[in-house]
């Protein structure tokens, strides 16, 4: 449905992408991650086919085509990261426009409206919305056509909680049908709730991809339980340690890692031994920790939710991610 094989882009002597080779098929939701800069706005583009690569192939559709290709173009819908629509339109206004470009049926209008929770809002003037209604009615644009591969630029910026519900259900709805979705996120519920495959790129190259089970299965690998107690008995931390080495007390709490039998087990040391547990946190791994651990070999420097802590060249900037 998608191909990128040995994909390049620069932009002077920035390099956005930097051999990219990514396969995504028919069904796939797929959450591309990476740090400000690393390449994820640059490959929606170029899948969309409003920039060129320098170097590698790109496919799109089936049967394959360039990106360029009318027919590739046909085969999907765009939404940019920052969306922007004449003010003076209605927000009904601005889904006909975009209705009879991309050819859809006239109850179009309407379901999207409907679907992206505009229905109260469609008469009023754009320039009277707030950022996440701006950004729920490019929802309503994308989806109008019925195509085969839906590719999002950020689209959970700056939504509510009733915008995330509609993003979130589209997404179902396109999988369901078999549709591709190829969306960018820095948000956690994004990819957990979203994407059934998860993509992380840094510097333009591919970091690792994994499954949403797999990605779950290694966040409970990587979990953690905390536990106040009344009493330190003589060799408890040594004992801990058998099941998880990395134990230790930190801040008056037995801190100890690993999955959930680990967990489990700690506890049962703790219980044997007759201590009273006075409060107890036991979770799986956080996907900010990981994502981290996997950009910092590419000297990424990252915050939670993937958030470059340095800024980044001018061109990166301008490209947005």
């Amino acid at each position: 449905m998608i191909i990128f094989r040995d994909v390049v882009k620069r932009f002077g002597t920035h390099v956005a992408l930097d051999g990219l080779s990514l396969p995504i098929a028919r069904g796939d939701a797929v959450a591309l991650l990476g740090p400000n800069g690393s390449g994820k706005t640059t490959t929606l583009k170029i899948a969309a086919g409003l920039i060129r690569p320098d170097g590698g192939e790109v496919a799109v559709g089936e049967p394959p085509l360039p990106p360029s290709d009318p027919g590739a173009r046909r085969s999907l819908s765009f939404l940019p990261q920052r969306v922007s629509f004449p003010e003076a339109l209605t927000g009904s206004e601005v889904v006909e426009f975009y209705r009879r470009l991309r050819g859809a049926a006239p109850e179009r209008s309407g379901e999207v409206l409907r679907f992206a929770s505009l229905n109260g809002a469609g008469s009023r003037a754009v320039g009277s919305y707030s950022g996440g209604m701006v950004q729920r009615l490019g929802l309503a644009v994308a989806m109008l056509p019925d195509t085969e591969i839906l590719l999002l630029d950020e689209p959970t910026a700056a939504l509510d909680p009733e915008g995330l519900a509609a993003f979130y259900a589209l997404v179902e709805q396109r999988r369901a049908r078999g549709q591709t979705v190829l969306f960018t996120s820095h948000q956690v519920g994004d990819v957990e709730r979203a994407a059934d495959r998860i993509v992380v790129i840094a510097r333009g190259r591919l970091v690792t991809e994994m499954t949403l089970a797999a990605l779950r299965d290694h966040l409970a690998a990587r979990g953690v339980v905390r536990a106040r107690v009344d009493r330190v008995p003589p060799g408890l931390i040594e004992e801990v340690r058998a099941l998880s080495p990395a134990a230790d007390w930190v801040n008056g709490e037995l801190v100890a890692f690993g999955g959930s039998v680990v967990r489990m087990s700690v506890l049962d040391v703790l219980r044997r031994r007759g201590v009273e547990i006075r409060a107890l946190l036991a979770e799986d791994g956080r996907l900010e920790d990981l994502y981290r651990e996997l950009v910092a070999d590419y000297g990424e420097d990252v915050q939670p939710g993937g958030v470059r802590a340095t800024a980044t060249s001018a061109r990166s900037a301008e490209e947005g991610s």
